[in-house]
């Protein structure tokens, strides 16, 4: 798990600047003095990485992104709505929606705490 949270570090803290994609308003959640739950991180990099594939138009490598293949699977299913959202609503429609979902999916797969079946799971 070290690795992947030291990706989602580099991701949060600004490590893949340079896409050429249209850049969207970073969003500042509150600062917190505990630790964040796995479900908080997994929300975090999924939302990051929707941004990014919403804005790119193309999926990368889940392993390359520092998601678990049940993640992967998360992040799928928040891009295909967020397209459908700003094609209807916008921009800012789509950004709330992401935060919505990826918190909402990440929450629900880690209710009963860590997914097993292994790390790509």
């Amino acid at each position: 798990m070290g690795l992947g949270l030291a990706l989602v570090a580099a991701v949060l803290t600004g490590g893949c600047a340079g896409s050429g994609a249209p850049a969207r308003t970073p969003h500042s959640g509150t600062a917190s003095a505990s630790p964040a739950s796995e479900a908080e991180l997994c929300a975090r990099i999924v939302a990051h990485w929707s941004r990014k594939v919403l804005d790119s138009g193309t999926y990368g490598d889940y392993q390359s992104m520092g998601l678990s293949n049940g993640q992967y699977e998360i992040l799928r299913t928040v891009v295909d709505t967020a397209r459908a959202a700003e094609r209807r609503q916008g921009a800012a429609a789509a950004d709330e929606l992401i935060d919505r979902q990826s918190r909402s999916a990440c929450a629900e797969r880690y209710r009963h705490g860590t997914p097993s079946g292994g790390p790509w799971q």
